[in-house]
């Protein structure tokens, strides 16, 4: 008898993290449709880079974002990146725009929503308020993090999170 009770519930662990993995899948494809309309217009020096250094210092970029995690440090500017990519901000702006059509804030936003998906959906994470949410992964305050997360998301972090937990 215990032995089909933990059959069952490791059936039911298993189709919740099947529906969980689901969810992430959804929302880290919906964040890459979403377009920063500001960023689509023609940036200034955008002809002066070079295909060769934009193809360069876009992969520095991502690079830098993804392993320094640059986003989650609140009020990081794009002239503190241009300091450390040796570069200068226009060069960066032109080349955020250009290769992920997006405005500098709009990129850093996305690595911030991303990972406040994540945490949301952690069960280590259930007992921590979505305004702390917002504050580890580098929002300022719970104003923009709501307002990002419902522009990339399409709902707000809480409505997020309790459709996860039904």
């Amino acid at each position: 008898m215990v032995k089909s009770e933990n059959c069952i519930s490791d059936q039911s662990l298993m189709k919740s993290e099947r529906k969980l993995n689901k969810e992430l899948r959804r929302v880290h494809a919906h964040i890459h449709e979403v377009k920063d309309e500001k960023s689509l217009k023609d940036v200034p020096y955008r002809n002066m880079v070079s295909p060769a250094m934009a193809n360069s210092l876009s992969q520095r970029i991502l690079s830098f974002i993804e392993t320094k995690k640059i986003y989650k440090i609140s009020g990081y500017t794009a002239k503190q990146l241009a300091k450390e990519l040796h570069t200068n901000t226009r060069y960066l702006s032109a080349v955020v725009n250009a290769y992920f059509k997006k405005s500098y804030s709009s990129l850093i936003n996305e690595y911030r929503i991303k990972e406040a998906v994540v945490l949301l959906a952690d069960k280590r994470y259930y007992d921590t308020n979505v305004e702390e949410i917002g504050l580890m992964v580098g929002f300022a305050n719970r104003q923009s993090f709501y307002s990002a997360f419902s522009k990339f998301i399409g709902e707000t972090p809480r409505s997020f999170r309790q459709r996860l937990l039904q």
